[in-house]
């Protein structure tokens, strides 16, 4: 019998592991403890548990953990990470070391549906989803997970795809029973997808983030095919019902291709699209994948862009490239460990 994970559950749930297992309420925080805190890998090591609770929970469950099967480093500090995600299947998980901060950028699915044409994790195809479990490991058996500053669900997968697994983990990362961060610590990255978009909005206090790459609907729909069942204007109306002004933050994704999307002409239309709504943007640089004729536009042409922006009132940033000698594009690492297995 394949034993159920502990790693993944909130504390409601772990309630009522612990009354199933004929342990008193109060054992459920203890469990958690051990499992968000203490970060055990067994459940012989949550030792102010009786012997008698510890054989009844093991006859059912184990702690889930699992260290990378592999990792690449960069000579400028970033970690790309490699879990086993099921038989056969794995996902990645990058750590990005800066002076102030320390980054894990997260995945929520094995491959991915939205098939973006800038990424490699699309172009697996869509495997399965992550349970929370699967997902809070990434972090739990993070080597530096001590160091982490902020977790960003933005590696491989779309998380409104698996909301109900993904919401299950940020709650454990932002609950005092789980990792105790600040909502703040906590961004969710998406293509905009109308059945999670407003429910994630509605239910979590943690910071978003939506890929744009193009504010001409046309143009985003040849790189971004979800563009034809939730088009960026839909997604940027939605957004205008929320306060955005306090504790979460909105920004938009834009990776700058040389030639696609780069222009004044683009400049305008973003400030038409998003004028009056209380966002930032992050230029990102595109890290080419196999079989994609797409390039990323130089230095000077970002830098432009987003003067442009900055002076009519948009205010944007360039994010910095990180990890460029170590399968830098979301999915080339686990697209390389799948093939070995062929």
């Amino acid at each position: 019998m394949v034993k159920q994970s502990l790693l993944g559950l909130t504390l409601e749930e772990l309630k009522v592991v612990a009354k199933n297992a004929g342990m008193p309420a109060f054992a459920a925080k203890q469990i958690a403890s051990w499992l968000y805190d203490k970060k055990v890998s067994s459940i012989d090591e949550m030792t102010n548990l009786s012997l008698r609770h510890r054989e009844a929970l093991k006859d059912i469950y184990q702690v889930g953990a699992e260290a990378p099967v592999d990792a690449v480093r960069s000579v400028d500090g970033t970690v790309k990470y490699l879990y086993r995600a099921g038989e056969g299947h794995f996902v990645e998980a990058v750590y990005i070391p800066e002076e102030d901060r320390a980054t894990l950028c997260v995945s929520s699915q094995v491959g991915c549906k939205m098939n973006c044409k800038f990424c490699m994790t699309g172009k697996q195809g869509f495997t399965a989803n992550l349970t929370a479990g699967q997902i809070i490991n990434q972090i739990n058996s993070l080597p530096e997970r001590d160091k982490l500053t902020n977790v960003v669900m933005m590696g491989m997968g779309e998380p409104l795809d698996n909301l109900d697994e993904v919401l299950k983990a940020m709650q454990i990362m932002i609950s005092a029973y789980g990792y105790g961060w600040s909502p703040k610590r906590v961004t969710l990255s998406t293509v905009g997808l109308r059945k999670g978009l407003q429910r994630y909005i509605e239910e979590c206090d943690c910071h978003l983030a939506i890929s744009l790459h193009s504010p001409i609907p046309l143009l985003r729909r040849g790189l971004m095919p979800a563009e034809k069942a939730f088009s960026i204007t839909e997604i940027v109306e939605l957004l205008r019902n929320y306060d955005f002004s306090k504790q979460r933050r909105l920004s938009f994704e834009y990776i700058v291709f040389k030639g696609v999307n780069d222009s004044m002409a683009h400049a305008r239309e973003l400030l038409k699209l998003l004028r009056g709504l209380d966002c930032r943007i992050n230029l990102i640089r595109f890290h080419a994948i196999p079989g994609v004729e797409l390039e990323g536009a130089d230095m000077e042409t970002m830098v432009t862009f987003r003067d442009y922006l900055t002076s009519h009132g948009l205010f944007t940033t360039i994010r910095a490239s990180r990890g460029e000698d170590i399968y830098a594009a979301c999915g080339m690492l686990s697209t390389a460990k799948q093939e070995e297995k062929k």
